[in-house]
């Protein structure tokens, strides 16, 4: 493993504990990966806004792939955006209006917004999404849309998947966690990211690595040579990846991998 120039990772689930904590020693694998010249990303269903908060000091240097997929940002500056047609989110959000105990958010590129102010909705919502607008129709929303999610504390594979099963064959129906749903475009997801990111940095199959968790994880597993599904991790990851981490996201699985292969 020692040509990996490209290692990304996704978050919840993955490189962060069920506290939503860093591992202890990120900011020190971090650095020594920048020692190296390794390039380190960040690939998750959140928000670009709550994703720089986390990783602050080194937000200007670093690679992140936010909301599955649908915005780059990288070395300070935005290098791609992926929206969907707002005509379809309309569509998305009407049909998530009539879906019992599940609330649409339409994620922008300037900010996530709601238009249920429930406070356990609300609290769950800001845990992802840091600049949150309430407004009184999400349909007049004015801005570029990079993902239509919803907030499902029924089921979602049995209840809000259901309803938009049906656009699998058009768009990306990602079940993304225990009450999210992701609805972005075909192309666009996580691996889509990742394989643009590869062209422009002339980084190769061989040459990453991945660690991710859970089923918008999906087509980055297939980005790379050495895909670490986590321990903790949906059997259909674990099924598509090329190793296991030994260690789960609540002790350290990817800063110990990294540190076993590559430091």
């Amino acid at each position: 493993m020692n040509n990996i120039k490209l290692i990304v990772s996704d978050l919840d689930g993955t490189l962060l504990d069920s506290n939503h904590q860093l591992p202890p020693d990120f900011w020190q694998v971090e650095q020594q990966l920048r020692d190296k010249n390794i390039i380190f990303a960040i690939a998750t269903g959140r928000q670009f806004y709550n994703i720089i908060q986390v990783f602050d000091k080194i937000k200007d240097t670093t690679l992140f792939l936010a909301e599955n997929g649908t915005y780059g940002f990288y070395n300070g500056k935005e290098i791609f955006v992926n929206p969907l047609p707002m005509e379809k989110a309309i569509e998305f959000v009407k049909i998530g209006r009539t879906i019992e105990n599940a609330y649409p958010i339409i994620c922008g590129k300037n900010a996530a917004y709601v238009e249920n102010s429930e406070e356990r909705f609300l609290t769950e919502v800001r845990k992802y999404y840091s600049k949150l607008e309430i407004v009184s129709d999400l349909t007049q929303v004015k801005d570029d849309v990079l993902k239509v999610t919803f907030c499902d504390f029924q089921d979602v594979p049995t209840n809000s998947y259901l309803y938009f099963k049906e656009f699998s064959n058009e768009f990306k129906i990602a079940i993304s966690g225990t009450v999210w749903l992701d609805i972005t475009g075909f192309s666009a997801n996580k691996g889509v990211a990742i394989e643009t990111i590869q062209k422009q940095l002339n980084i190769s199959f061989d040459e990453t690595m991945v660690f991710g968790d859970f089923l918008n994880d999906y087509e980055m597993m297939q980005t790379a040579k050495y895909s670490f599904a986590m321990k903790n991790a949906h059997p259909d990851i674990v099924a598509i990846s090329n190793y296991q981490t030994k260690l789960d996201n609540n002790n350290n699985g990817v800063t110990e991998t990294i540190k076993e292969f590559l430091l």
